[in-house]
């Protein structure tokens, strides 16, 4: 998994590098906010963020905020660092986007802790929004067999988008996943199967 590491503090930041790379993550570094989100727009971005509060130009709080403001990024975990005391400063990170924060210096199994409680959820994310794409797929494949069908009177041949006719197994299994099994109903046996193998068997009959 992949971390970005938004600190300007040169030695914080050498600290979280070399403190993650032995937690066995990969690690991408970014000397202050506008540099970590710039790289948040590349593609391939990190989808979790550990940022210091108080950086020149553009904050922790500030990033937080762009990247809420981005649906393409809407997932993205973000751990904010701070040294700021007092709840109304911990509202404020939160209301901004940031979905949890350590408090500077911080110790090294909390923010271990919360890294893995953030890949968590987002390895459920990704879950989600791959069920929810399989169920989008399995709708567009019922809804391309609703409304008028036209099908033959005597062979029952259907007519797809393209005016083929073609037998009414082939077309559903082309639009939808169903496969068939084919057997005969008690109906076709007697009037059709039956009627057949008589006749087949009356005309080879060998005389005694």
């Amino acid at each position: 998994m992949k971390i970005l590491i938004a600190e300007d503090d040169a030695i914080s930041r050498r600290l979280l590098e070399v403190f993650l790379k032995n937690s066995g993550y990969e690690v991408v570094s970014a000397r202050d906010g506008q540099k970590a989100w710039e790289v948040m727009q590349t593609p391939g971005a990190p989808s979790l963020l550990v940022a210091d509060w108080m950086m020149p130009g553009m904050s922790g709080v500030d990033l937080c905020r762009e990247i809420r403001q981005q649906p393409a990024l809407k997932h993205t975990y973000v751990i904010l660092l701070t040294s700021l005391n007092g709840k109304d400063r911990i509202i404020e990170g939160l209301a901004a986007g940031a979905n949890d924060y350590v408090t500077k210096p911080f110790h090294q199994a909390e923010l271990k802790a919360r890294i893995e409680v953030g890949l968590r959820i987002i390895e459920l994310q990704e879950e989600l929004a791959q069920r929810v794409h399989e169920l989008e797929e399995a709708l567009a494949n019922v809804k391309q067999l609703q409304g008028l069908l036209p099908i033959c009177s005597y062979c029952k041949k259907v007519r797809d988008d393209q005016n083929y006719w073609q037998q009414v197994d082939g077309y559903i299994s082309a639009h939808t996943q169903v496969r068939f099994s084919h057997g005969v109903c008690p109906e076709c046996h007697d009037t059709i199967v039956k009627p057949d193998l008589e006749r087949y068997f009356s005309q080879n009959k060998k005389p005694v």
